[in-house]
């Protein structure tokens, strides 16, 4: 037997656990935990079951978890693992495409359903310090909601606190995904049917070669992806020092050009003659 669980926080891992349309009951727990409807969800339809080995190997690709309620309420969560600095802009236009794609050419509005988006985030994100946070359209001053068809969670994993309730569902499912193995899922293995059910799943996974394998691949897909990210962000903060070195000198030289000739400007700038005289010509 394989030794060591794997990340549920990686997608592929995520997806089949929580997107599994033989374990309805833990993705109906999780919406449950997150959105606290008036009405429990009681049933859940799994849209995108399928994880080709093309998307596995696409670092682009999102392996999200789409599902259709009792109510026909839209619902797609997805987990992050590198902040890319535009998850709000990211969510809101994924929301739209779902949203949108509920309508045939020439088919009435009223047939659009309330449409849900969750973010799991492995990072700190909102500025604030709750681990979970919902939106929806609300009047400003006040608080009167406009419509509930629009509603956007997060949920950031490292602001979960140790001293959490884990009676909590939603405080429960995230110290699954922050760590599987701790004493305290151990202990709601006990008396939550859903978690196990869910941990069962993470080590038959985990105890899978093939599955192991694809894991693997897909792991190492999502690190080259990050590596990526921060070496463009690097490169960004690289050429942002550059601009502003070169910003500084020419601000330096025009404050120069009525007190001293081009060359001994060069020379205290670091600045071309060929710069300097265009300068003076502007």
């Amino acid at each position: 037997m394989l030794k060591g669980l794997l990340d549920p926080k990686i997608d592929f891992v995520f997806k089949k656990i929580f997107g599994s349309e033989k374990h309805p009951k833990i993705l109906i727990s999780f919406l449950n935990a997150t959105m606290k409807p008036e009405s429990p969800i009681v049933r859940v339809e799994i849209k995108n079951t399928d994880i080709e080995k093309h998307f596995l190997e696409d670092k682009f690709s999102r392996l999200d978890v789409r599902a259709e309620t009792d109510e026909k309420e839209i619902i797609n969560v997805e987990i992050q693992l590198k902040n890319e600095y535009n998850m709000i802009r990211r969510s809101l236009y994924y929301w739209s495409k779902l949203y949108e794609e509920q309508l045939g050419e020439g088919e009435d509005y009223s047939k659009l359903k309330r449409t849900v988006c969750i973010n799991i985030l492995n990072f700190k994100y909102l500025k604030n310090e709750r681990f979970h946070n919902g939106y929806r359209l609300k009047e400003r001053e006040t608080n009167e909601e406009l419509t509930d068809v629009i509603e956007i969670h997060f949920i950031e994993i490292p602001k979960l606190k140790e001293n959490s309730n884990e009676k909590d569902m939603l405080v429960a499912w995230t110290e699954f995904l922050k760590n599987p193995e701790s004493a305290k899922i151990r202990d709601l293995e006990m008396s939550v049917e859903e978690i196990k059910e869910a941990k069962d799943e993470l080590v038959r996974i985990s105890n899978d070669k093939e599955e192991r394998a694809l894991y693997e691949m897909r792991s190492k897909i999502l690190k080259d992806k990050i590596s990526a990210l921060n070496k463009a962000k690097e490169d960004g903060r690289e050429e942002g020092r550059e601009e502003g070195i070169e910003q500084g000198k020419l601000e330096i030289a025009k404050n120069l050009l009525d007190i001293l000739d081009d060359e001994t400007i060069s020379q205290k700038t670091g600045l071309e003659i060929e710069k300097i005289k265009e300068l003076r010509n502007k």
